[in-house]
C-alpha cells in the first residue's frame, strides 16, 4: 500500500510520472502501428470489448484485496451490483460514452499520425473544463481560461498543415481522423466529469463503481461489435487479425486507465501536465523513427503551445469547487477511466 499523498517520496512521484508517460505514449504509437502496418486488419470493436473485460477482472481483483476476504467481496458485489439495478443503469451512461470514445481513438489513429493525435487529443482539457463548470458548478481561474485558448490555438496550428508520415502506405483521411478526435474529446470530457460526480455523490468504493461501469461497458461494446462488424465477426471470428502487438495495445488500454487512478492519488496536476507534454515528445520521436513523420514548423510551434498550456492549466490555485464530496477519499479519483 502506498503512503499518503503528503508523505510520498520524490522518487515514487517520479516513478508514477515515468510510467504514466510511457503508457500514454506507447499506447498511442502501438495502436497506430497496428492500424497501419498489419496486412490483416483486426476488428477494433472487439479490441475495445476485450479491454472492458480485462478491466472488470482487474477491478474485481483490487476490490477483493480491498475487502480482505471472499465473503466480504461477495457481499459487496451482491449489495452494490446485483442488488442495485438503478446504480448499474446510472453507470451505463459513461459506459456508452466511453465505448464511443475508445472506438473513435482507433478510427482517429487509422487516419492520423500518433504525434498529431497526441497533440490534438489534448483538446480533452478544455472540453473537461467546460463540463466541470456546467456539471460540477466549478469555476476556472483567468489563467486556466487563457491556457484553454492557448491550447486550442496550438491544436489549430498542428491541424493547419498536418505533418505527413512517409513510411505509411495505406490510404488515410485526416478530416475523418480529426472528426474522430473531436467526438473522442467530447466523450472524454463528459464521461470523466459525469463519473466524478457519481463518485462524489456517495461513499461507494471506487472499485465497486468501476465494476458497475465495466459490466455495462461489456454489454455496450458487445452491441457495438454486433452493429458494426457483426457479419464479418461471425464469418472470420472474434479474434481475427490479432497479433502480439494487438494484445499489447489491449493490455495498455486496460492497465492504463486503472493505473491513472493511482497516479491521480499520489501526484499533482503539474506532474500530470509534464507527463502529457513528455508523452507528446516521445510520440513525436517514435513517429519520426517508425512512420517517417516529417516535422513542420506549424506542428512544432503548435505542439510547444499545447505543452505550455497544459503546464499553465495545472498550476496551483484556490479551490473554487462548490460541489463537495461526501467522502474525502473519493474526491481523489477524477478522470479515472480511459
Amino acid at each position: 500500500m502506498a503512503p499518503p499523498k503528503e508523505n510520498v517520496s520524490l522518487l515514487f512521484k517520479l516513478y508514477c510520472l515515468t510510467v504514466m508517460t510511457l503508457v500514454a505514449a506507447t499506447y498511442t504509437v502501438a495502436l497506430r502501428y497496428t492500424r497501419t502496418t498489419e496486412t490483416v486488419l483486426y476488428f477494433s470493436t472487439t479490441a475495445v470489448c476485450i479491454a472492458e473485460v480485462i478491466k472488470l477482472f482487474l477491478s474485481l481483483g483490487i476490490l477483493a484485496k480491498e475487502t480482505g476476504s471472499a465473503g466480504r467481496l461477495l457481499t459487496s458485489l451482491k449489495d452494490n451490483v446485483l442488488g442495485s439495478p438503478k446504480e448499474l443503469l446510472k453507470l451505463s451512461v459513461p459506459s456508452v460514452v466511453y465505448a464511443i470514445q475508445n472506438n473513435m481513438a482507433f478510427l482517429a489513429l487509422s487516419n492520423l499520425d500518433a504525434a498529431v493525435y497526441q497533440v490534438t487529443y489534448q483538446l480533452k482539457i478544455p472540453c473537461t473544463a467546460l463540463c466541470t463548470v456546467l456539471m460540477l458548478n466549478r469555476a476556472l481561474s483567468k489563467l486556466q481560461w487563457f491556457s484553454v485558448f492557448m491550447l486550442c490555438g496550438g491544436v489549430t496550428l498542428v491541424q493547419w498543415k498536418p505533418a505527413q508520415a512517409t513510411k505509411v502506405q495505406m490510404e488515410q483521411n485526416p478530416l475523418i481522423g480529426f472528426g474522430a478526435i473531436a467526438v473522442a474529446v467530447l466523450c472524454s470530457g463528459f464521461a470523466g466529469v459525469y463519473f466524478e460526480k457519481v463518485l462524489k455523490s456517495s461513499d461507494t468504493s471506487l472499485w465497486v463503481r468501476n465494476i458497475q461501469m465495466y459490466l455495462s461497458g461489456i454489454v455496450v461494446t458487445l452491441v457495438g461489435v454486433y452493429m458494426s462488424d457483426g457479419a464479418q465477426v461471425l464469418e472470420k471470428g472474434f479474434f481475427y487479425g490479432y497479433t502480439h502487438y494487438v494484445w499489447f495495445v489491449i493490455f495498455l488500454s486496460s492497465v492504463g486507465g486503472l493505473y491513472t487512478s493511482v497516479v491521480v492519488k499520489y501526484t499533482d496536476n503539474i506532474m500530470k501536465g509534464f507527463s502529457a507534454a513528455a508523452a507528446i515528445v516521445l510520440s513525436t520521436v517514435a513517429s519520426v523513427v517508425l512512420f517517417g513523420l516529417q516535422i513542420t514548423i506549424t506542428f512544432s510551434l503548435g505542439a510547444l503551445l499545447v505543452c505550455i498550456s497544459i503546464y499553465l492549466y495545472g498550476l496551483p490555485r484556490e479551490n473554487t469547487t462548490k460541489l463537495q464530496p461526501v467522502e474525502p477519499k473519493t474526491s481523489k479519483a477524477s478522470l479515472i477511466h480511459v
